[in-house]
């Protein structure tokens, strides 16, 4: 049961850490490469009739959004947990995974960037959170 328990805070606070630097990177990005003139991007039917008009330099702090808050949250959980077990890294990819997929369906990005977002973004980057973490464990 302990075991359990601390599997369970390793993904709620590997996805409050990876979730932060999502957060943290989607606003930086907006600051850095703004939206076209008159766009409203605040609301998810502003930001649905402001995808046409969207360059792809606009999906680049998306997709590293995706990638490095599935990264950090993987870290966070395999920190926590302990380096012997992969399933809370793996759990943070699977869930910030089904999180892109739901959000293909509710904006209607390129299909190159969806693409690109669901292949690359979550799950080989949750393996290479657990990897970073674990390497860490060892060395200390």
């Amino acid at each position: 049961m302990r075991a359990f328990l601390k599997g369970l805070l390793a993904v709620v606070l590997g996805l409050i850490a990876g979730s932060a630097v999502n957060m943290g990177l989607i606003l930086l990005g907006g600051q850095l490469i703004p939206s076209p003139p008159g766009v409203d991007t605040s609301t998810t039917e502003g930001l649905q009739a402001a995808m046409p008009l969207l360059g792809p330099a606009h999906f680049v702090f998306p997709f590293l959004a995706h990638a490095l808050g599935t990264l950090a949250g993987a870290f966070v959980a395999t920190w926590v947990v302990g380096r012997l077990s992969r399933v809370p890294a793996l759990l943070i990819g699977v869930l910030f995974l089904a999180g892109g997929v739901a959000a293909c369906f509710m904006l209607p990005a390129p299909r190159w960037f969806e693409v690109l977002d669901v292949v690359l973004a979550y799950l080989p980057f949750a393996w290479l959170g657990y990897l970073l973490a674990r390497r860490r464990d060892v060395k200390s």
